[in-house]
């Protein structure tokens, strides 16, 4: 599945690049499909920070993203570094106590606030407060009035808040801009938003965050949380990638999500779940088939089966996350050492999946000869790994009825 972010720089007075704002789309069209805000602000931010990677994304220079209410008051800004973005406001969120809380709290901890079109509403007290608690302000040149613009501009300097100057269309608007005192700068006139595109793999299984919210960090837990994971190839593939990512990056090779897991902790897990959970609302219309995930759930079982009798012994969990990735570059159109040179995979199971011949490759070519009923290839792969075909074709039928049942329990939970 192809994903995209765009990104439209925002500039100094001299003319260079000092941020970017994120924005979301949906495909090469620059433009803004009509979606619900937290579904809009989770696809960027996996998009930005998983799917491309922040730093190519920003070349070091922090991110303007939207957050609505809901995502302030679960305190989301704080999943990344203050250095990574600032926390842009819409004025379609209305000033409250509890909005002016979380934005001194976001100030105290380093973030920068941004106000976008801000409406300066006289019959509302929390109205000043939330302008006060900025540290930039954005002024739309394109629909603000030039009254509006005025006072907004002077009561941004009686409170050393700097100004962005939006929707700048024309040299006129920038030239305005400039005269009228403005920071930084934006618009059509100056640069157009960029689209980037990635691959991404689209959610099948429905997860409740509300199931995970509690759970302490206890093992018990550990293993429900890597359950719910290992079963999903897209949650799989996207743990596997935050394992990977710049902030998270480990020396430590991985053989398995589990293990993948336990790196990370169970508080960076469920934020990121969170995220997840909300973002998957977006990818109506582009989930995998049933035959696909069914495909991949029964390889892994499979594997994991295969690896507990044979005469070659590895963690089980690597033979089942061996299976499960199996599909990845037929699933996406994407060359597997591509794929696997962004995960952070222990070698044998790198070799096994890029199709280098080693024990946990001979593991999945019986896999795959059984699917396609090569009887040749299964006898010679059954005597490489000491497994009589009886007991081999008695895991082909449990791994089948396991996937069945993931199958129906998920049909029934979605009715």
């Amino acid at each position: 599945m192809e994903v995209f972010v765009a990104k439209q720089p925002i500039f100094t007075r001299e003319q260079e690049v000092y941020a970017y704002e994120l924005l979301y789309r949906s495909s090469t069209e620059n433009s803004f499909p009509d979606i619900d805000g937290d579904q809009a602000t989770a696809d960027v931010i996996i998009n930005s920070f998983l799917n491309i990677g922040i730093e190519e994304l920003s070349n070091g220079k922090p991110c303007f993203i939207n957050f609505t209410e809901k995502l302030l008051q679960l305190r989301l800004p704080t999943f990344f570094t203050p250095r990574e973005i600032v926390v842009e406001i819409l004025e379609s969120i209305e000033p409250s106590e509890e909005l002016v809380g979380i934005c001194r709290e976001l100030k105290q901890l380093g973030y920068q606030v941004a106000l976008d079109d801000v409406v300066l509403n006289e019959k509302n007290p929390y109205s000043y407060q939330l302008f006060q608690c900025a540290d930039m302000i954005k002024v739309d040149f394109l629909s603000t009035p030039k009254k509006t613009r005025k006072r907004i501009e002077k009561m941004a300097k009686e409170n050393s808040i700097k100004l962005v100057a939006e929707k700048l269309e024309t040299k006129e608007a920038l030239t305005e801009a400039k005269r009228s005192g403005y920071d930084h700068f934006q618009g059509y006139y100056l640069a157009q938003p960029e689209i980037l595109s990635t691959y991404d793999v689209p959610a099948y299984f429905y997860f409740d965050y509300k199931n995970i919210e509690e759970l302490a960090m206890t093992e018990s837990n550990m293993d429900t949380i890597t359950e719910l994971i290992e079963k999903d190839l897209s949650l799989s593939y996207k743990l596997l990638k935050l394992v990977n990512s710049p902030f998270n990056r480990t020396r430590q090779k991985i053989y398995s999500v589990k293990q993948a897991v336990m790196l990370l902790g169970l508080i960076e897990i469920k934020k990121w779940l969170y995220i997840f959970s909300v973002r998957n609302k977006v990818q109506k219309g582009t989930e995998l088939s049933k035959d696909v995930v069914q495909l991949s759930l029964t390889r892994a079982k499979m594997c994991e089966s295969i690896e507990r009798i044979a005469n070659y012994k590895t963690a089980p969990s690597a033979s089942f996350t061996l299976g499960m990735f199996s599909i990845m570059d037929k699933l996406t159109g994407v060359p597997m050492e591509k794929i696997i040179s962004e995960l952070p995979f222990e070698e044998e199971l790198r070799d096994a999946l890029t199709g280098v011949q080693n024990s946990l490759k001979d593991v999945l070519d019986l896999v795959t000869a059984v699917e396609k009923a090569q009887w040749g290839i299964i006898r010679k792969k059954c005597a490489v790994l000491s497994i009589e075909e009886k007991e081999l074709f008695k895991i082909y039928a449990e791994s089948l009825s396991w996937s069945n049942q993931l199958m129906e329990a998920e049909r029934l939970q979605i009715i």
